[in-house]
C-alpha cells in the first residue's frame, strides 16, 4: 500500500510539472498547426479536470480568430478532431432508436456521426448556434441553386460545416468564402480572383461553383455522395488513392485506416450530424435561435467602375448595406476591368437605381482616392526613387514626412500616398522590389513534417504550390529525397489588415 502511495506522489508531482509548461507546448503545437494526439494532450495536462467535450470547447479554434477574421469551421475543429479518436479507439457511445428526418441525402446515424451531435449541443454549441441563425439568411438562394443544377439541396450544410455561412471565411490553408475554396479551385470553376475581387466570397457564384464542383465528384465516385463529400475536402485524387490503397468504395472503411487525414474522416459525419440537428433544431435543444432574415436582392447591370458610395446615395441605404450585399468586392467600388458588372442592390431598388445610373454622367460614377502605406527607406534610396516607385512627388513626400532640408533617409519609415486607382499595379511593382517592407503586413509560415513515400513532386500537389517553390522556401535541391522526419514549409501566408492572404498571391 505504501509502495503504491509513493508511485501515486511520484506520478502526481510530474502531471503538475507538465502542466506547468502545457500552455506554452499547446501554443506552440498550434502555432505550427501540429496535430495533437490524445496522449500528447494528456501529456500537456489538458485532459484531467474537464469532462472530455468541455475540454474540447475549451481548446476550439474559436480562440484564434485573427483580427475579427472568424476562421472557418474546418478550423475551429482542428484539435478536437483529436479527440474524436476516441471514438474509433473504444469509446463506444450508445446509439439510441434515433428517428432521422426526411432528407435527399443518405443520413447515417452511428457512434461518429453521433459523437457529432453530442458535440455540437455541448462544447460547439456557441458556434452551432451561430451558424443555424445565419443559415436561413442563405439557404433560400443556396438550396435554389443546388437544385437547378440537379443536386440534393441538403448539400447546402456542407458549407455550414466548411464556413458556418460565413462570406468572409478565410481559413489559414488560404481558402475563402462560404464553400471555402482554394484559389486554384475557384478558378478552375470561373470565379474571379484577383486585388479587386474575390467571387469565393459571392454566396451566389460560388454556389454556382460548388455545385459544379460537387457533380462532377458525384460523378467521379460512382453515385456516392460519402466519397463525393470526402473528396470535397481532401481532393479527389486522395481519395481515388484510398479506394485503390484499401480496395474499398465504402467511406466507414476508408476511415478505419491511417491512411486519410483525420480532417477528412470526420468530415462526413461532421457533416451529416450538421445536418441531422439543423433539419430538426428545436428536437436538439436549439430551439431558441433567433434566425437572420433571408438575404434578398435585385441585380443591376453596372456599365463601368462605379463607387459604391454612389449606389447607396442613389438607393438610400447606408454603405454598408452596398458592400454587405457585394462581399466579393475588395474595395469602395466595383472592378475597373469588369465591364457590365453585375451588382446586388437591396430588393425594390432597381427602377430608382437604373434612373439615378442613367442620370449620372459616366466620368462622374467613379473618383479617384488616395490610399496610404508605410516604406521603410534602404541604403539607395532617394526621395526622387521612391516617389517614382509609387507614382508621386517629392514634395508630398516632404509634406506627409515633415523632412527638412538635412534629411536622412536610410532606416525612416515613410507615409506613401497611392492614388487607388493604380493601387493594385503600385503595390506590385513595390513589392518586387526587396527594399519594401510594410509595417502592417506579418509573414506566416505552415509546416509540415515528412513522412516516408513523401516527395517534393507529391508535396507540391497537395498544399497546391509548385516544386521550384517548396525548393526555394526550404533551401532544398529538387533532386534530393526528403528525409522522414524533417519539417518543412508547405505555405507562407502574410497577415494584411484583418486577413491572411498567401504569400504567393502577394509576389
Amino acid at each position: 500500500m505504501k509502495k503504491l502511495l509513493v508511485v501515486a506522489m511520484i506520478l502526481l508531482s510530474a502531471e503538475v510539472s507538465l502542466a506547468a509548461e502545457q500552455p506554452h507546448l499547446l501554443q506552440e503545437m498550434i502555432a505550427h498547426d501540429q496535430a495533437v494526439s490524445i496522449p500528447e494532450l494528456a501529456r500537456l495536462g489538458v485532459m484531467d479536470a474537464v469532462q472530455p467535450l468541455d475540454r474540447v470547447a475549451a481548446l476550439s479554434g474559436e480562440t484564434r480568430i485573427i483580427e475579427g477574421v472568424e476562421l472557418s469551421p474546418s478550423e475551429i475543429f482542428s484539435l478536437e478532431a483529436a479527440l474524436s479518436k476516441q471514438v474509433e479507439e473504444g469509446f463506444e457511445l450508445k446509439l439510441p432508436d434515433e428517428e432521422l428526418p426526411e432528407s435527399d441525402l443518405p443520413l447515417t446515424f452511428n457512434n461518429k456521426v453521433e459523437y457529432f451531435v453530442r458535440y455540437f449541443q455541448t462544447g460547439g454549441r456557441k458556434s452551432f448556434s451561430k451558424w443555424l441563425s445565419r443559415s436561413e439568411r442563405f439557404i433560400p438562394m443556396m438550396c435554389k441553386v443546388l437544385k437547378e443544377k440537379g443536386l440534393p439541396e441538403d448539400l447546402v450544410y456542407l458549407a455550414m460545416i466548411e464556413s458556418g455561412f460565413y462570406p468572409h471565411a478565410y481559413s489559414v490553408a488560404a481558402a475563402v468564402g462560404p464553400w471555402q475554396f482554394m484559389s486554384g479551385t475557384g478558378k478552375r470553376y470561373s470565379l474571379r480572383i484577383n486585388s479587386w475581387i474575390d467571387e469565393r466570397r459571392d454566396p451566389l457564384k460560388s454556389t454556382v461553383a460548388a455545385a459544379l464542383y460537387l457533380k462532377e465528384l458525384y460523378a467521379l465516385f460512382n453515385n456516392d455522395w460519402y466519397l463525393a463529400a470526402a473528396g470535397y475536402n481532401a481532393g479527389e485524387n486522395k481519395i481515388m488513392r484510398a479506394i485503390s490503397r484499401y480496395n474499398s468504395r465504402d467511406f466507414w472503411e476508408l476511415s478505419k485506416g491511417s491512411y486519410l487525414k483525420r480532417e477528412t474522416k470526420d468530415y462526413v459525419p461532421k457533416l451529416l450530424a450538421a445536418a441531422i440537428i439543423a433539419k430538426e433544431p428545436a428536437k436538439y435543444g436549439f430551439a431558441d435561435v433567433a434566425y437572420l432574415p433571408p438575404i434578398e436582392f435585385d441585380t443591376v447591370t453596372v456599365a463601368s467602375r462605379t463607387d459604391l458610395e454612389l449606389v447607396a446615395k442613389i438607393c438610400d441605404v447606408p454603405y454598408e448595406t452596398i458592400k454587405g450585399l457585394n462581399p466579393e468586392l475588395r474595395r469602395w467600388t466595383t472592378p475597373p476591368d469588369y465591364p457590365d458588372y453585375q451588382l446586388k442592390i437591396p430588393k425594390g431598388k432597381k427602377s430608382v437605381f437604373e434612373a439615378g445610373y442613367a442620370a449620372i454622367p459616366a466620368d462622374k460614377r467613379f473618383t479617384e482616392k488616395i490610399e496610404y502605406t508605410r516604406y521603410r527607406a534602404k541604403k539607395r534610396d532617394t526621395l526622387v526613387s521612391i516617389a517614382k516607385r509609387f507614382g508621386t512627388t517629392t514634395s508630398t513626400l516632404e509634406e506627409l514626412n515633415h523632412l527638412g532640408k538635412h534629411r536622412r533617409l536610410q532606416g525612416r519609415t515613410l507615409t506613401i500616398p497611392i492614388m487607388m486607382s493604380s493601387a493594385a499595379e503600385s503595390t506590385a511593382k513595390a513589392s518586387s522590389k526587396p527594399a519594401v517592407t510594410a509595417k502592417t503586413e506579418k509573414t506566416f509560415n505552415k509546416y509540415y513534417t515528412v513522412k516516408k513515400g513523401d516527395t517534393l513532386a507529391s508535396l507540391a500537389r497537395r498544399f497546391n504550390v509548385s516544386a521550384s517553390i517548396l525548393s526555394a522556401w526550404n533551401n532544398i535541391r529538387t533532386k534530393v529525397a526528403l528525409r522522414p522526419g524533417k519539417r518543412i514549409i508547405v505555405a507562407k501566408y502574410v497577415e494584411k489588415k484583418g486577413g491572411m492572404e498567401s504569400a504567393e498571391d502577394n509576389g
